[in-house]
């Protein structure tokens, strides 16, 4: 009773000093707070949610036939907004707290939303060595998939909640960029919903123009509806090689062999500073050496690029296998961190100081 007690005062006083402070004082200042109690909690109930979902939608193989309802529920929303006189512009539902951005899309306050709910893996196909998928599905999502199945995207952008629709509209770069090239690259064809209601699939060979000017065209063709993406074999591991390096032009020489070395897997180099930075190769493996396994995706491991500023601080370089998916997805714990921003006390002046900056190379 007395634990209760004690609970309910810390309650009435920290109520008390909200109140004091004022609801957005807390928020921009003790921001902790609201993470820790409310947004931390409510992430983790929202990834649960949606990797049972996808998971119960996919083996139940109901995918496929949702998609038709789906996109048929599209054309709809676009039929009507004709059948208005087409006063606006259109644009996707989604809501702006469900992005990666922070930006605040203004825009869809005055345009006519299309609410496209898309976002499931449709099929795996093994043979033809492509998976077909939705829009909204996210790189955690599809390296979850295709990793427990032995398979994975050539070019997987790190970051978990980055979406095929993003990164076919916009773009998507990564350290196996060296050997595939972008995101949109490895893309095989598009299925799209038009201004006119119309479903229209493009290739290579059908509809050649549309499928080569999908890509950076940020929505403003049609209502991308599904992808087809090559997929290739999966290892276990990644044998992930770390090098300092000093000198600006040292970093330059050193990172273009490695990009030129096609044997490498995958490239990529993390720069702290104008003259010192690490260069990382790596290449999947099924077979680890037991006291270099570093899973680094663990809630408790250190940050990926302050992992990685510890060769550089040490001058020292290292080898580590690492779990294939923690691999991928290395930076999504870190990145909103690796930009620092110093507020100095003198009026008019911010220092907005870089961490890191991450680089890749594209054939």
């Amino acid at each position: 009773m007395d634990s209760f007690m004690y609970l309910g005062v810390l309650v009435v006083l920290f109520l008390l000093w909200i109140k004091v402070k004022g609801l957005d004082y807390v928020i921009v200042h003790q921001r902790w707070i609201f993470v820790c109690l409310f947004l931390l909690p409510l992430s983790v109930v929202f990834d649960v949610y949606y990797y049972l979902r996808a998971w119960i939608i996919f083996k139940m193989c109901s995918a496929p036939k949702l998609h038709d309802q789906r996109v048929k529920d599209i054309q709809r929303q676009i039929s009507d907004w004709r059948k208005e006189g087409a006063k606006t512009h259109m644009c996707t539902g989604r809501p702006g707290w469900l992005t990666v951005s922070l930006r605040v899309a203004k825009y869809k306050k005055t345009n006519k939303n299309i609410m496209i709910n898309m976002m499931d893996i449709l099929d795996v196909d093994i043979k033809r060595q492509v998976v077909r998928v939705e829009p909204l599905a996210n790189m955690g999502q599809v390296t979850a998939l295709l990793n427990s199945i032995g398979w994975t995207l050539p070019v997987v952008p790190e970051l978990d909640d980055l979406t095929v629709g993003g990164l076919v509209m916009g773009t998507g770069i990564e350290s196996s960029s060296h050997i595939y090239g972008l995101f949109q690259h490895i893309c095989v064809a598009f299925e799209l919903v038009l201004a006119d209601g119309s479903l229209v699939r493009c290739t290579e060979e059908e509809n050649s123009d549309l499928f080569h000017a999908v890509p950076w065209s940020c929505g403003t063709l049609g209502f991308l509806v599904a992808a087809e993406i090559k997929i290739v074999p999966a290892k276990q591991w990644v044998k992930l090689c770390y090098e300092p390096v000093r000198g600006l032009e040292n970093i330059c020489q050193c990172f273009t062999e490695a990009s030129q070395n096609k044997g490498n897997t995958f490239v990529e180099g993390l720069q702290y500073s104008l003259d010192s930075a690490v260069i990382m190769t790596g290449t999947m493996t099924d077979h680890a050496e037991p006291d270099k396994i570093n899973r680094i995706g663990l809630y408790f491991k250190p940050w990926f690029f302050k992992h990685v500023e510890g060769y550089l601080k040490d001058d020292r370089s290292g080898v580590e296998y690492i779990p294939l998916r923690h691999y991928y997805h290395r930076h999504t714990r870190s990145i909103f961190w690796e930009l620092q921003v110093n507020r100095h006390r003198h009026m008019h002046t911010l220092d907005l100081e870089f961490d890191t900056v991450m680089f890749h190379n594209c054939k």
